[in-house]
């Protein structure tokens, strides 16, 4: 059960890095347009406003990575549990499809790990 709440745990870790990258540096990108379902109008418009966003993904990324590399689960704990309540705000303020992208994996790696 370890390994599974490990790798689920990374899993959250890599969509957080992805995040940054679709939202920093691909938002007005073919990519980054059709993954986010924006116009190239409305993509340029929010750049600088995704970009910020993306950063705080990192930070999420950053904190669950740390958290692992320096033995500290309470860190990654947080770090979930944030994830869960961003994905839990994106599903209510834009799409349903965020709570499944972001917050389920989170919440499995949250429960996982509480049994592991």
């Amino acid at each position: 059960m370890y390994w599974i709440a490990l790798a689920l745990t990374l899993l959250v870790a890599l969509l957080h890095l992805y995040f940054l990258v679709l939202e920093m540096f691909l938002w007005t990108r073919p990519l980054g347009l059709k993954t986010f379902r924006n116009s190239p109008e409305k993509a340029e418009t929010t750049r600088v406003l995704a970009a910020n966003q993306g950063l705080y993904n990192g930070f999420l990324a950053a904190g669950i990575v740390v958290g692992l590399v320096l033995a500290q689960p309470v860190l990654v704990t947080f770090s979930l549990v944030c994830v869960v309540v961003a994905g839990c705000y994106g599903a209510y303020s834009v799409s349903r499809r965020i709570f499944m992208i972001q917050a389920v994996p989170a919440i499995l790696a949250l429960i996982l790990r509480a049994v592991a």
